[in-house]
């Protein structure tokens, strides 16, 4: 499984007749609203899978997230509410291939012991796709 935080920049309505409008600045083109906002912040979830699966479809790469604190002082979104959505994007990371990797025992005994008393892993590929993850987000 891998959880991401994508920052939302909420701009407050203008006149009571308008929605909270939610931009994601990590994702050009991708936007919502709300009437309220926590309709707006629920809203914003709907649209971040909306514009994953139509990524994953087009087999285009699912962007990265950034933290808040590197958009926070942007002038577009001076005055801006901040918050994120939390989403999963291992189900638009494209369909499971199987794989043949030769691995020290012991270190498959490890790996082993923490995904079966882990839930979030769920099995040793789980184990070894959230590991693969985390390592290429530092490269």
């Amino acid at each position: 499984m891998s959880i991401k935080k994508y920052p939302i920049a909420v701009e407050r309505p203008k006149t009571e007749s308008e929605a909270y409008g939610v931009h994601f600045p990590d994702i050009p083109g991708c936007f919502s609203a709300g009437e309220t906002l926590d309709k707006a912040i629920a809203e914003a979830k709907e649209a971040l899978i909306g514009f994953f699966e139509l990524a994953s479809d087009d087999g285009e790469a699912i962007p990265e997230a950034s933290d808040i604190e590197s958009h926070i002082n942007r002038s577009d979104f001076t005055n801006y509410i901040w918050s994120f959505v939390e989403i999963d994007t291992t189900p638009f990371l494209g369909k499971s291939k199987k794989i043949n990797v030769t691995l020290p025992e012991y270190l498959i005994k490890r790996i082993d012991d923490v995904a079966s008393t882990n839930p979030v892993y769920k099995s040793r590929s789980g184990f070894l796709a959230a590991a693969a993850e985390r390592a290429l987000e530092t490269c």
